[in-house]
C-alpha cells in the first residue's frame, strides 16, 4: 500500500522504516508525474512499479539505517536507461532533496542528502565517463557538503 506524505504532518526527527517507506512512495509518485523523469523511469518500470518501490525502501534503509537489506548493483540497474543527461540528474536531485526536506528535520534530512548527492555523482561519472563535468548546480551542492567552494 502506498504511503504518500501528508503535507500537514510534522517532519520526522529521525529516519525509520515507516517514514522511509513514506519518503520512497512520495518521491516516486512525484517522479511518475514529472514531465522530464516520468517517461525515463517508465521505459524500464512500466507495470513494475510495485516491485521497484520495496527495493528502493531496502536501498534507503540500508544506506541510512545500516540494515544491509539491499542486494543489487546501482550502476548496473541504471545502465539500460536510454538518453540520460546531466539535466535528468539535476531534476532527480531537486525532487529527491525537496521531498526529503519536506519529510525530515534538517539533521535527519542530511542522512539522505549526502549519500544521494554522492550516488548521483558516481552514476554520472560511471555512465558518462570520468572526464564528464558535473552540472554547476550539482557542483554547488557537493561543495556545500564538503565545505569548500565550487569549481568554476
Amino acid at each position: 500500500m502506498t504511503q504518500i506524505a501528508d503535507p500537514a504532518a510534522p517532519r520526522a526527527a529521525s529516519p525509520d522504516e515507516i517514514n522511509i517507506r513514506t519518503l520512497v512512495d512520495t518521491f516516486y509518485d512525484r517522479i511518475r508525474r514529472d514531465d522530464m523523469l516520468g517517461p525515463v523511469f517508465d521505459q524500464i518500470l512500466a507495470g513494475r512499479w510495485e516491485q521497484h518501490l520495496p527495493k528502493m525502501c531496502d536501498f534507503w534503509s540500508s544506506i541510512v539505517l545500516g540494515t544491509k537489506r539491499y542486494r543489487g548493483n546501482v550502476m548496473q540497474a541504471h545502465m539500460p536507461l536510454q538518453g540520460l543527461r546531466g539535466e535528468h540528474f539535476n531534476r532527480w536531485l531537486y525532487l529527491f532533496l525537496d521531498t526529503v526536506d519536506r519529510l525530515y528535520e534538517p539533521a535527519a534530512a542530511m542522512a539522505f542528502m549526502t549519500p544521494a548527492l554522492r550516488i548521483a555523482q558516481s552514476l554520472q561519472l560511471g555512465l558518462f565517463g570520468w572526464d564528464y563535468v558535473l552540472p554547476p548546480e550539482q557542483q554547488v551542492l557537493l561543495a556545500r557538503l564538503q565545505n569548500r567552494p565550487a569549481r568554476p
